[in-house]
């Protein structure tokens, strides 16, 4: 599954990055904290958040990440919507909780 398919799927709003919706989703990870992103993301997973600052940019982009998906709401920041483009990773956003479209997207993804 692409991450296109799984914003569809998932009702995940589209914030930037359009230029990576094809890229492939190999699973998931959520968490908050960038360090423990940065040492147990895979490539390919779409990370599930509520960071929106500049830094997660630059985590997506360190691990290779499909997509970031921020939760409850969350809106972006300005320079990482630049960033987003600018790197091709998708920035969706959900109201949902972490927990919720993390579970939601462990079953379309199994």
């Amino acid at each position: 599954m692409n991450v296109k398919e799984l914003a569809e799927k998932a009702n995940l709003n589209l914030f930037s990055g359009a230029a990576g919706l094809d890229r492939q989703v190999t699973g998931g990870y959520s968490s908050d904290l960038l360090s423990d992103v940065m040492g147990y993301a895979s490539e390919g997973q779409v990370w599930i958040t509520l960071q929106k600052h500049r830094n997660i940019m630059a985590v997506a982009s360190l691990k290779d990440l499909a997509a970031i998906i921020l939760v409850k709401g969350f809106e972006p920041e300005p320079d990482v919507l630049e960033l987003s483009e600018k790197e091709g990773i998708p920035v969706l956003g959900t109201q949902k909780q972490a927990f919720e479209i993390s579970g939601e997207i462990f079953n379309l993804i199994k």
